[in-house]
């Protein structure tokens, strides 16, 4: 009775991944600020405090009555246990707490703070009020049932997490257990082998279906912040099994994991190592360009690759798929929360000094940007509840993190700061300046409706930015789910529309639902830019790209 589903821990952190927040920074001195500014507020505004006391105090009076209405809000699953409900003492104790929150976040609301600085305030508030939630304490009705019916052992294993955790993981709450998977042995699992390698990645040719093959290649290009075998995470969730399947050549970028010897590492440093990586594959496959996907940061610099292609007068991409990114950074969320010019250089300097931007400070920062889902949630699992942390494999990926070198950390700043891929010619990589409306291939753009990394609005300017054919599909899910999509997923559906007004809520009013998985629709427009079909090789690779180490390779096992 007290463990909870597996689907319900991993749920809530099921569409996390790496967004801007952590690459753009967040300072502490930024959050005791604007503590300090809240605190403030108090004196400012007498008045205006009192009276929201006094409106907390008469809800307060309303739920001690048993007459208050306040309820969690729909879906909210750390109040899913009947007790919260059917309880008249943990109704109250819930009530109040939701009377609380509410009132505090109303006296922002009506303060007469500049706009930013309500939503900082906001933001600092919801840090607090979640910690506090009576969810989180041991008086959390599942928390006692677990001590009941383990006769005190969940509360000993508890502890035993707590402690493991302030010593290996820095204090955080173990996300997954990392030691249920393993790369190339039940992650990463398609067969194939790199067949070229640089200082900077590894190139994965995979195995082809039997039979024939279309010509042209697809070749997938991963963000730098996470590691390939996403698009390979097992059997029945790899987008590169499915590519095989529709008998597309497919191959995958497996970017290196860059230590401080590599700082100086920008976004041309992996263009011009990915240029050699798509010779490689023409070379491979007899075929005159190929098929690009880019992923997040690995979109970014796709759409980069492009616009150097275009200024050089090359066609060396038939056609490019942008998966949930954004290159459009002028965003109206919560990303620009604490950004300024100081924040960006103090980010900036932390990463030079160091050399690189580690990957477990950018979880860790990510993970006070939606606590409740990447902290508290396993608070409860694994130290009210005793549990073990979950075994599932997008949490252990999402865990396996990389560094980013400084140098590209930099660009990446400079890209939000700027914003230049919006400007013709004010992004210059490998000595050429970038106009993506030069860029004429046909873009097949997906973003997640329920992504809050990089939101669908904003993928949807950004699709907007090239001068060939958009086609724009918009998925019923978040940043993770809407690259894990395979077919027959009950829940998966998506929204098409062969216009593309200026408007994105235009474009999503007139659009057309579909039921399945975006995967079908896009391997369809895929196969039709995938060229005459020919005989499939019997061997990777080719003479002079012979294979060298079988998938996943070696850059995905550095530490």
């Amino acid at each position: 009775m007290g463990d909870r589903n597996p689907e319900d821990i991993t749920a809530q952190a099921n569409d996390t991944g790496m967004g801007l927040n952590p690459i753009l920074g967040l300072r502490r001195k930024d959050l005791f600020s604007s503590a300090r500014m809240v605190l403030r507020q108090v004196a400012r505004q007498p008045l205006h405090s009192l009276t929201h006391t006094l409106k907390f105090g008469a809800e307060l009076r309303d739920v001690m009555l048993g007459k208050s209405r306040l309820a969690p809000e729909p879906g909210d699953r750390r109040f899913a246990d009947p007790a919260w409900n059917e309880n008249f003492l943990y109704r109250r104790y819930l009530q109040g707490y939701l009377a609380w929150r509410k009132e505090l976040h109303a006296w922002i609301d009506t303060s007469n703070l500049e706009p930013k600085d309500v939503n900082r305030a906001h933001f600092v508030l919801n840090l607090m009020t979640e910690a506090m939630a009576p969810s989180n304490t041991l008086a959390n009705p599942a928390a006692i049932k677990r001590l009941f019916e383990t006769g005190g052992k969940s509360l000993l294993d508890g502890a035993g997490h707590l402690a493991k955790d302030l010593v290996k993981n820095g204090g955080m709450p173990s996300q997954v257990d990392m030691g249920a998977f393993e790369v190339g042995r039940n992650l990463g699992t398609s067969e194939g082998s790199v067949v070229f390698s640089n200082d900077v990645l590894e190139l994965i040719h995979y195995k082809p279906a039997d039979g024939e093959v279309y010509q042209r290649p697809l070749l997938i290009v991963p963000p730098q912040i996470n590691k390939f075998y996403v698009f390979d995470l097992s059997p029945e969730k790899s987008l590169v099994r499915f590519v095989v399947r529709s008998q597309v050549p497919a191959f995958i970028i497996s970017w290196r994991n860059p230590t401080k010897a590599q700082r100086e590492w920008g976004l041309s440093t992996y263009i011009e190592a990915l240029k050699e990586a798509i010779d490689a594959v023409c070379d491979i496959t007899a075929s005159e360009d190929v098929n690009l996907l880019g992923a997040c940061s690995g979109g970014i610099t796709c759409a980069a690759l492009l616009g150097h292609y275009a200024a050089l007068g090359q066609r060396k991409v038939h056609s490019l798929t942008l998966v949930v990114s954004v290159l459009d950074t002028n965003l109206d969320t919560d990303v620009a929360l604490f950004v300024d010019d100081q924040t960006l250089e103090a980010a900036k300097r932390h990463s030079y000094q160091s050399g690189v931007l580690e990957g477990r400070d950018l979880s860790r920062v990510f993970a006070w940007m939606r606590p409740n889902d990447l902290i508290w949630n396993y608070w409860v699992n694994n130290y009210l509840l005793g549990n073990e942390p979950p075994v599932f494999d997008i949490l252990f990926w999402n865990n396996d993190t990389t560094r980013l070198p400084a140098a590209f950390h930099a660009d990446l700043i400079e890209l939000f700061r700027n914003n230049p891929l919006i400007h013709p010619g004010a992004l210059e990589v490998c000595g050429t300046a970038i106009d993506l409306k030069q860029v004429t291939s046909d873009l097949f753009c997906v973003a997640g409706s329920n992504d809050h990394i990089t939101p669908w609005t904003s993928c949807y300017k950004s699709a907007q930015l090239f001068g060939g054919n958009v086609e724009f599909v918009l998925s019923s899910s978040g940043h993770i789910q809407s690259i894990l999509n395979p077919p027959g997923n009950p829940k998966a559906r998506f929204m098409t529309n062969p216009d593309m007004p200026t408007a994105p809520k235009a474009w999503q009013n007139d659009a057309t639902k579909h039921l399945d998985s975006w995967w079908l629709h896009w391997g369809l427009w895929l196969v039709n830019r995938s060229g005459d079909m020919r005989e499939a090789p019997a061997q990777l690779g080719n003479k002079r790209y012979p294979p060298a180490h079988p998938s996943p390779g070696t850059y995905v096992h550095e530490r």
